[in-house]
């Protein structure tokens, strides 16, 4: 029986440029998707934060580039708390899945997975 759980992901741009935050976004989007054994109609909503230096690009726009563009989505910013690793996208996936959320396999990449070193790749 299908729950709804929440599934969470974070990445990092080496720059903040539109081509680098829409890169990075759909490489974390569709990791987190196949990690978890996803498909789109799986997703209930995305929401984005990204930190205070990303402001060139709005990281739901990859999702819409890479065809989700039925599912609600939501960009927020991200504190701006000192000492923050910078350029960080994160994501919080609502999905609906049958895994436990033990079982959930939480995505962090590039500079990011020193976020969460307590989790498996």
């Amino acid at each position: 029986m299908s729950k709804v759980r929440g599934l969470r992901g974070a990445t990092s741009v080496a720059e903040d440029t539109a081509e680098e935050v829409m890169s990075a976004t759909a490489e974390l989007i569709e990791e987190m998707m196949s990690r978890n054994g996803l498909e789109k109609d799986d997703l209930i909503t995305i929401i984005f934060t990204a930190t205070p230096d990303i402001t060139s690009e709005f990281p739901a726009a990859a999702a819409r580039k890479i065809g989700i563009s039925d599912v609600p989505l939501l960009c927020a910013a991200e504190l701006g708390i000192t000492g923050a690793v910078p350029r960080v996208i994160r994501i919080l996936m609502h999905i609906y899945t049958e895994r436990a959320s033990s079982a959930l396999r939480h995505v962090y990449l590039r500079d990011a997975k020193p976020l969460r070193t307590d989790l498996p790749e």
